[in-house]
């Protein structure tokens, strides 16, 4: 398999803090790599090692074959596009005349703007002042401004954060056009783990600066468990029912829970009741990939 981004034993220190630790990630070339953390788990770390922002303490990474310490890995960083914080966008000028500012700081051809501003949702904004711009239009500018140097690798640190429903399906909607029609590989951070879900060809798991886990969306859809979902009053009384029964379940909240071992629904409700636990709600699902991570860290369970 071809990668377009490896590292190996990457760290990184901050002080005497570790946001990296012996970080070691493949991202398959053609994919959309859905990095999976809680905050702090070094997701934007490694961000800002791959876009250049930060450099590494120790370890290596390799961009389309080429290892940090070759003398050409600043120009395969001219095939990365990113989107690492809020881009700084000029309120007062339209979506191609900001594109067009961009094309020249970088000194590059204007010729591909009206293709990029279709390709994200932008092409019929005419004059109309970024500063008018709803946040989803605003985000999908940062994102043209990231494709105006024709990019094969595009790095997104949480690109639908604060966006409303109709923005979220907008941005989701471009990146899997940009990795369909334009077959841009895309690594990207996101804490909405159900829209993430709805995007990723792969994975990758990282808790406290580790990679603990990769796997691709087949893989993850193979091994994810089946589950009844529960809606309680309390799932303290629900722990204590299932405890007896010695099933293997999840706690989420004090109303919410995963029972994975198969059994009957009504002795279940029934013990339920003798306890005075009630169930709202019951359906049955696949584990979710939030569930899936909150399983791997040691999410609350059993309790």
């Amino acid at each position: 398999m071809e990668y377009v981004l490896q590292t190996q034993q990457l760290c990184k220190k901050y002080g005497k803090f570790n946001a990296l630790t012996d970080f070691t990630i493949n991202v398959p070339k053609g994919s959309i790599y859905g990095m999976v953390g809680r905050n702090g788990a070094g997701k934007t770390t490694l961000i800002r090692i791959v876009t250049g922002l930060n450099n590494p303490s120790s370890g290596e990474f390799t961009l389309f074959g080429t290892k940090n310490t070759d003398a050409d890995i600043l120009a395969k960083r001219r095939k990365i596009g990113a989107v690492v914080e809020t881009p700084s966008l000029h309120p007062e000028m339209s979506a191609k005349d900001n594109l067009i500012q961009q094309t020249k700081a970088l000194g590059i051809s204007d010729e591909k703007l009206d293709e990029i501003l279709k390709l994200v949702g932008l092409g019929n904004t005419g004059n109309k002042k970024a500063k008018n711009f709803s946040l989803g239009m605003r985000q999908r500018l940062g994102i043209a401004f990231s494709l105006v140097g024709d990019p094969e690798f595009l790095v997104l640190d949480e690109p639908i954060n604060g966006l409303d429903p109709q923005g979220i399906m907008e941005v989701r909607e471009m990146i899997l056009k940009l990795n369909r029609e334009k077959g841009i590989t895309i690594l990207i951070s996101s804490h909405i783990l159900d829209e993430l879900s709805r995007l990723a060809t792969h994975y990758g798991f990282i808790e406290r600066g580790h990679v603990i886990k990769e796997m691709s969306a087949e893989e993850l859809e193979h091994v994810s468990r089946r589950s009844i979902h529960l809606n309680v009053n309390d799932t303290k009384l629900l722990a204590e029912v299932l405890d007896g029964m010695k099933a293997e379940y999840r706690i989420y909240s004090p109303n919410e829970a995963d029972i994975f071992t198969p059994m009957q629904v009504t002795p279940l409700v029934l013990a339920l009741n003798e306890k005075n636990c009630f169930v709202n709600s019951m359906t049955e699902s696949h584990e979710s990939l939030e569930n899936y991570f909150m399983g791997l860290v040691g999410g609350v369970r059993n309790a």
